[in-house]
């Protein structure tokens, strides 16, 4: 009897096709019919592996950077805190640079103070000139004549100017009456007050229109005085006749007092006769009225005109 050999076929390995090409130990795993379409996805798996592989290549990269330049400002931070010398210089260098701004600050404030002060220097010479080139003649209650030096009972040039000034205001109606003022200086005979009422006296003004307040040795004394008298008479209106550069001062005081002050200036006498003294003039006067505008006090530069 005839043996037949009977040999079963070898096993598939899971996901080949019964048509799937064999090989010599069997069919070729994961090849489909043709073999392309297995290829195909096999190229597009690596190059989507290699594509994920560059990425978290990339990341890897930027987490690695970022905790270097954590670790590199710890190990700053940690050898600053470590190293009292590189503290202190950092701290010194804050300090120089507090004390800079300071100073410049402190310059700021000293720059803009001078600016203010020469501002108010400037615009108070200005006030001198303007009102000195005025001349208010509106009718009052009297003519205030602020007294100037006298010698042994004869007006100096100063005063002399005053007193004619004054004497022209009275004719011409401004004021019924003229007053008079300033003291003496010790070892004279006369005050200034009553030299300028016996002036114009002498010259046809009534005596009774005449008053003679004699006290005060500067400008802030005689006004005061004069507005004592004045209300003690219930007048309460002045022109005020002085040198055109102590018109803004004079004026000033007597408002100050409660007066209804106006200037007009004497347009002679050696107080205008030429260009540096009306500079020397208006330089005091600036100096003389700021003094009294802050310490309301009387200046102390001088005696007569100041």
């Amino acid at each position: 009897m005839q043996r037949t050999d009977l040999r079963l076929p070898a096993p598939r390995p899971s996901g080949t096709s019964p048509d799937a090409p064999q090989g010599d130990d069997g069919p070729v795993p994961g090849q489909g019919p043709g073999g392309s379409p297995d290829s195909e996805d096999r190229a597009e798996a690596r190059a989507e592996a290699r594509s994920q592989e560059r990425s978290a290549d990339r990341t890897g990269d930027r987490a690695a950077r970022r905790s270097g330049d954590g670790t590199e400002s710890e190990a700053r931070d940690s050898g600053t805190a470590g190293d009292p010398a590189r503290g202190g210089r950092r701290a010194g260098r804050a300090k120089r640079s507090r004390g800079r701004v300071l100073l410049r600050r402190a310059r700021q404030v000293v720059a803009w103070t001078l600016c203010a002060v020469l501002a108010v220097i400037v615009g108070t010479a200005a006030r001198v000139w303007w009102v000195a080139r005025q001349d208010a003649r509106p009718t009052v209650d009297a003519i205030l004549v602020l007294g100037a030096s006298q010698y042994d009972g004869r007006p100096s040039p100063v005063l002399l100017a005053r007193l004619e000034h004054a004497l022209a205001l009275y004719r011409e109606g401004v004021a019924p009456r003229i007053v008079t003022v300033g003291g003496n200086m010790p070892g004279d005979r006369f005050t200034e007050a009553g030299t300028g009422r016996r002036w114009l006296i002498a010259h046809e003004v009534a005596e009774t229109s005449v008053f003679a307040v004699p006290e005060g040795r500067d400008t802030l004394q005689s006004v005061r005085a004069v507005a004592e008298m004045m209300r003690a008479y219930r007048w309460q209106s002045v022109v005020i006749v002085t040198d055109p550069w102590h018109a803004l001062r004079s004026r000033a005081m007597a408002r100050a007092e409660g007066l209804d002050a106006s200037a007009s200036p004497a347009r002679q006498g050696p107080a205008v006769r030429s260009r540096s003294t009306q500079g020397k003039y208006v330089g005091r006067e600036t100096a003389a009225y700021l003094h009294w505008w802050i310490l309301r006090r009387s200046s102390g530069f001088g005696h007569g005109v100041v």
